[in-house]
């Protein structure tokens, strides 16, 4: 059990008329709901613009006693849907831009993105959200660039996902990411969501693989660089598979990710390891040469920085859970 000074604080935003579902998933990964081993790692609480008793889209209506200030104090602000046709209010909008610039995390979860794209915080940027409201969101806001071929994208202080299942494995995601995997993998456990979707876990990767277009080159290039993950790999080639400058890549590549390419090939190459370490029965040294990494001292020690545990301690846990 964490101490109350180091759990997260969350701030989930109901409005009249939410769908209990959208409202609960957040508050439910994110609280733990009292479950055995994920219990106390944030600190959850609901607000809304106008504190009280307010109408759910179920029939049936809740009460919220916190107000918009409750952003003011978080450290990740959670919109977990929005309203069809309706345009977020200025304060709503200014709550999350204050939000935002102390560098609490901003999640859009399904229609959430509304609001989240509306607040300009993503400007430039790519967003994603359920596939039917596509079209609309990328009409109202230009301005960002509207993903519906994701389960969710994580630009590090903005999060966003698609609709019903996606918002679940958004917020494991971030669970995984604030906590490790031992966390995520204990609280999809007491939540019985299975540990991956058919053919993949693709909600344990940062960057999910996507359908490529022609006329996305910096897609073409994650994909040409995820086939290659076990061979080295140098920025300048890369950008050449893109027909790019150097300089000309790492910029629209940073525009598109939020990262460096260097730094996101090394997520990719861990998230690859996490996978092999999973599924297989690989030496840790076997991994890393699978992986990219060279050497299994190089596998360990990237594995350990960001994911906080070995690879063997990764590997033992997770099929640990698995079981």
């Amino acid at each position: 059990m964490l101490s109350p000074a180091s759990r997260s604080r969350v701030a989930v935003l109901a409005f009249p008329h939410i769908s209990p579902f959208h409202l609960s998933v957040p508050t439910l990964v994110f609280g733990g709901a009292g479950l055995d081993g994920v219990s106390g790692l944030y600190d959850v609480e609901v607000c809304a613009e106008q504190p009280g008793s307010m109408p759910t889209a179920a029939g049936y209506g809740i009460r919220v006693e916190v107000g918009l200030e409750a952003m003011d104090e978080a450290d990740l602000v959670v919109i977990p849907s929005w309203r069809h046709g309706s345009e977020p209010s200025t304060e709503l909008l200014d709550a999350v831009r204050r939000a935002h610039r102390r560098g609490a995390r901003i999640v859009g979860l399904c229609l959430g993105t509304i609001v989240v794209s509306a607040s300009g915080i993503a400007d430039g940027r790519e967003v994603s959200t359920h596939w039917a409201a596509a079209d609309r969101l990328s009409a109202a806001e230009p301005q960002v660039r509207v993903r519906d071929d994701v389960l969710w994208s994580d630009l590090g202080d903005v999060v966003t996902s698609a609709g019903a299942a996606a918002a679940l494995d958004c917020c494991l995601h971030i669970v995984r990411s604030d906590h490790g995997s031992v966390a995520a993998a204990a609280l999809a456990r007491s939540l019985v969501l299975a540990p991956h979707r058919t053919g993949s876990q693709a909600q344990y990767i940062p960057a999910p693989v996507v359908a490529v277009s022609a006329d996305d080159p910096i897609g073409g290039a994650m994909r040409w660089a995820r086939e290659r993950l076990g061979t080295p790999i140098d920025v300048d080639g890369w950008a050449a598979s893109t027909h790019m400058s150097r300089r000309t890549f790492t910029r629209r590549f940073r525009d598109r990710t939020a990262t460096s390419p260097q730094q996101w090939l090394l997520d990719q190459r861990v998230e690859f390891a996490r996978t092999l370490l999973e599924s297989g029965d690989d030496t840790v040294e076997r991994v890393a040469e699978l992986a990219g990494f060279g050497s299994a001292v190089s596998l360990r020690l990237h594995f350990r920085q960001r994911l906080g545990v070995s690879p063997a301690a990764h590997r033992a846990a997770f099929r640990t859970g698995a079981a």
